[in-house]
């Protein structure tokens, strides 16, 4: 249904917005709404000019996808409405069958980067000591002893539109070559 030629633009254009997306969300833990509404938009006119009805079923599909994808996550406050509007704004480029593989090399990225944040800010070796102290405890005593974490630490933030960008371009790269 969609040429190369027709796909190339709205990847190159997602892309840009994936850029600005992190380094805002880096610099200032948000992610502005301009940049995905403007993004999500830019994504149903082009499909819609280049595709007609189709075109706009499918953009609109992609977004509504996206955001849903991430919705729960943060209805239980665990990112922001920016992360969510951004994996709509994905979707509205990339269509549902493309956003869905998009969040997919997303968690995984996500995954990834929340390790590497625990393991560079020593939280990993932190929770590992805690856990390993309450399963001895298990062991001897039968008994389940929660250890609460440190609550005087300062927790790293997760900027989630990192893995957004990350689990993105993988999934826009594995499927151009």
């Amino acid at each position: 249904m969609y040429s190369v030629s027709t796909e190339i633009i709205p990847i190159v254009f997602l892309m840009v917005v994936l850029f600005i997306a992190v380094i805002t969300d880096l610099r200032r833990h948000r992610i502005p709404n301009l940049l995905t509404l403007t993004a999500a938009a830019a994504g149903i006119c082009y499909h819609t000019v280049v595709n007609g009805w189709d075109g706009f079923l499918f953009s609109v599909g992609g977004m509504l996808l996206g955001a849903a994808l991430l919705i729960v996550f943060y209805i239980l406050s665990g990112m922001g409405a920016g992360d969510v509007k951004l994996m709509g704004a994905v979707g509205s480029l990339l269509g549902p069958k493309g956003v869905f593989a998009a969040f997919i090399f997303t968690a995984i990225a996500g995954g990834i980067y929340a390790i590497a944040l625990m393991i560079f800010s020593g939280m990993l070796s932190d929770a590992a000591k805690r856990y390993w102290m309450m399963l001895k405890t298990y062991i001897l005593t039968g008994m389940i002893n929660y250890i609460n974490p440190d609550k005087g630490r300062k927790k790293p933030v997760l900027c989630y539109g990192v893995a957004i960008a990350a689990g993105t371009m993988i999934s826009v790269l594995r499927t151009l070559i």
